[in-house]
């Protein structure tokens, strides 16, 4: 109990230090490309023919600042202690290389001049130098004041135990120090609440879970809730404020009229300017693949989109041209199927490229939940209906759940991805999503296929469609029970 004082006690103070060790860092930045511009551009007739006046160059390196500081925000390079230390690096040398570029390609339009790009790439160099010593030392710093938090897993229904393996992934965040099942009753929760540092609430009802997450409010104890769907609906809900009562509206009509033309314009803005970049990429795979075995260039498959409609999604083939004489199976990891052409543009995802003519065509978004075949789909609604959902938008090439999920995500936590995209859609949401797709295309676990043992959504909710109860179910109703009678 002490200990869990100290430990809150300091969260006071985590902010602060976070926020101070980010402006410590851009500082660092910003002062080496100032350092840049005075000695090479600022007093280089040749590079910058108009002189500027000190307040030009502080607006050519605040504006610098912006744009570093906003490409860090974006793909996360200042969440330290959140983020794995590879993760961070990775962050902060992407941002920094966009930033850099977009930083370069200002200056030339200053000069009204190609300039040369080898002062850039040295800034570049130096600028990862500090990024890798303050990572280091702010992980040093976040582990010795911020330890792994021990926290009280609540649940429900039944073990969620691959819930449990993902937070063991990250001990270097989180330990699940005990667990307890609601059928212990409120008493025994209580107690136990006390002598952690947070409590997850997983797989377990309204009733129990939303006394719990008052409890914890009224005692300044962090509480985890892993989110339903009808949460993930309410959560973008718009507040009504015509009576002295509180209204939450959730209209469920989808996009409006205004959104669906700006989304259609940059969809088709988007894949054009793509199909152009990546088209002498196209031509070089499309040989690399016939030539590897004389098979056809493209996949066409049955896919669904908006309101369940059927559509040929194009791809690059990935795999052996009797892949499927046994019917459709997703990809599994080392699955001997795929070609060794296909492992190189699935791992970069290149495989996809062709997708970019649906996108012109009309049959998909450039953001949207993935596409799914209609016999999967059917399996996965036999024991899970609200699969569905997803289908309340158009397909995308990218999306929420492509994003923040991986390949190999379950069915039930995709659909809630999604749903959390549309509920919250944006334009600039739209926008995040093709920023952020581009630091996912070079981590391996977005194109892991899935494990023989992995439970998917054919082989999850067994006991909803046998109608078997759980052992402790009788329990958790009883204190439902107690609940609606408060």
């Amino acid at each position: 109990m002490e200990e869990t004082r100290h430990v809150r006690k300091r969260d006071i103070y985590k902010r602060i230090i976070t926020f101070s060790e980010g402006v410590l860092l851009l500082a660092a930045e910003v002062l080496l490309f100032a350092r840049m511009w005075y000695t090479e551009y600022a007093d280089n007739t040749q590079a910058i023919q108009i002189p500027f006046w000190n307040k030009g160059n502080w607006a050519v390196i605040g504006m610098y600042a912006i744009i570093i500081y906003l490409f860090t925000k974006l793909y996360g390079g200042y969440k330290v202690g959140f983020l794995r230390v590879m993760d961070v690096l990775f962050s902060q040398i992407l941002s920094l290389v966009c930033a850099n570029i977009v930083g370069y390609v200002e200056l030339c339009i200053i000069a009204r001049n190609y300039l040369p790009a080898l002062n850039m790439i040295e800034l570049t160099f130096l600028e990862v130098i500090v990024i890798f010593i303050w990572v280091f030392v702010c992980r040093m710093m976040y582990r010795k004041f911020y330890p792994p938090r021990h926290l009280l897993l609540v649940y429900g229904y039944k073990t969620p135990t691959e819930f449990i393996d993902k937070i063991n992934a990250r001990k270097d965040k989180y330990i699940i120090a005990d667990r307890i099942h609601v059928s212990e009753g409120e008493k025994a929760l209580k107690e136990k609440i006390l002598q952690y540092d947070g409590v997850i609430l997983c797989e377990t009802k309204a009733y129990i879970r939303n006394e719990l997450v008052k409890y914890c409010f009224e005692h300044s104890i962090r509480s985890y809730v892993v989110p339903k769907l009808s949460d993930i609906i309410i959560l973008g809900a718009e507040p009504i404020h015509l009576f002295d009562t509180p209204l939450l509206l959730s209209r469920n009509q989808g996009l409006t009229g205004e959104d669906m033309i700006f989304k259609r314009l940059m969809d088709i803005i988007v894949s054009l300017i793509m199909i152009i970049i990546f088209s002498p990429f196209m031509i070089l795979i499309a040989l690399a693949i016939k030539l590897y075995d004389r098979g056809p260039v493209f996949y066409k498959q049955d896919r669904l989109t908006l309101n369940g409609r059927v559509f040929k999604i194009m791809k690059f083939r990935s795999m052996r041209m009797d892949s499927e004489e046994h019917g459709a199976q997703l990809a599994r990891k080392h699955d001997d199927r795929i070609t060794p052409v296909g492992r190189v543009i699935r791992a970069t995802h290149l495989d996809e490229l062709p997708q970019l003519f649906n996108i012109l065509k009309g049959d998909m978004s450039v953001v949207g939940p993935r596409p799914e075949r209609p016999e999967i789909a059917a399996q996965y609604r036999e024991t899970f209906p609200e699969f569905d959902y997803r289908l309340k938008m158009k397909a995308g090439l990218t999306g929420y759940a492509q994003v923040y999920g991986k390949y190999n995500t379950t069915p039930r936590d995709k659909v809630k991805l999604d749903l959390t995209y549309y509920e919250q859609y944006s334009l600039w949401l739209d926008l995040k999503l093709i920023l952020l797709t581009f630091k996912i295309l070079f981590q391996k676990e977005n194109t892991e296929g899935i494990d023989a043992n992995q439970t998917t959504a054919i082989r999850e909710d067994k006991t909803k469609k046998t109608g078997i109860k759980h052992p402790h179910d009788e329990a958790e109703d009883a204190f439902y029970s107690v609940e609606e009678k408060k």
